[in-house]
């Protein structure tokens, strides 16, 4: 583990510290969530900004990591977009849930849909950026990479930018539950909904393809054939996942 956060660090020092400013953060946001009683939809209002907060982490780490293998590409202009975008998706979330109020789906003033805009663009433009990445991986030969793993890193990439867009169902719903309510039963600390249809569930599955399959592939299969397999069935676990959400079915 150590080799690896050196690693990182050597890959890609601004990304490095970048994630490591969220998980921070996300700490804070997590003892925030079990000492304070601010709740938004029934939760408590901290568990949204903790849990964008370590995402952003394991993304930064993640991009880190694979556009270090990328050859002529400007790493300065990516992790600018990343530490600008992301970040103030962070701080807003983190506003409002001082406030006790939505961030996302939150019409409610001018000022706050163009806010809330903002976030679906800045999230739009980060995916547009990692999806000219998961390009460059296609385009390019990595002769000192396995094959199977270059292939996990592109199909990782490819699932997440799907997933990542699929945000945008919520977002047309202005709701994350499909069949009742926002706020109702959901499991412990990811609250996706144990009664309704809740598209977050493919969301997050979708989105950390980008960390799960490469790390399958590289640790544990270490075969071509058997990576596009797992990656086949990972994208259609994410696919079955949004289809039951749609169709206001939980998938518990």
């Amino acid at each position: 583990m150590i080799d690896f956060i050196q690693n990182v660090k050597t890959r890609n020092e601004t990304l490095f510290y970048y994630g490591l400013v969220c998980l921070f953060f996300a700490c804070i946001f997590f003892i925030l969530s079990k000492i304070t009683s601010t709740q938004v939809y029934n939760v408590n209002a901290w568990i949204k900004p903790f849990k964008f907060a370590l995402s952003t982490f394991l993304f930064s780490w993640a991009m880190a990591w694979y556009c270090h293998y990328l050859p002529t590409f400007n790493i300065n202009l990516f992790n600018w977009t990343v530490i600008i975008l992301l970040g103030f998706e962070i701080v807003y979330i983190a506003i409002q849930a001082n406030k006790g109020e939505l961030s996302h789906y939150n019409l409610s003033t001018p000022v706050y849909a163009a806010l809330y805009s903002m976030m679906a663009l800045a999230a739009s433009i980060v995916t547009i950026y990692t999806a000219y990445v998961g390009f460059l991986f296609f385009t390019n030969d990595f002769p000192q990479l396995p094959n199977y793993y270059v292939w996990a890193i592109r199909l990782g990439i490819f699932i997440f930018v799907i997933f990542s867009f699929e945000g945008f169902v919520m977002g047309s719903k202005l709701t994350h539950t499909i069949g009742g309510e926002d706020g109702g039963p959901g499991i412990p600390l990811l609250n996706w909904s144990t009664k309704f249809g809740d598209p977050r569930i493919a969301h997050f599955i979708g989105m950390h393809a980008l960390q799960v399959i490469p790390l399958i592939s590289f640790y544990l299969l270490k075969n071509t054939k058997a990576t596009i397999l797992v990656a086949a069935f990972y994208g259609l676990l994410s696919v079955f996942t949004l289809v039951q959400a749609l169709k206001g079915r939980s998938f518990f």
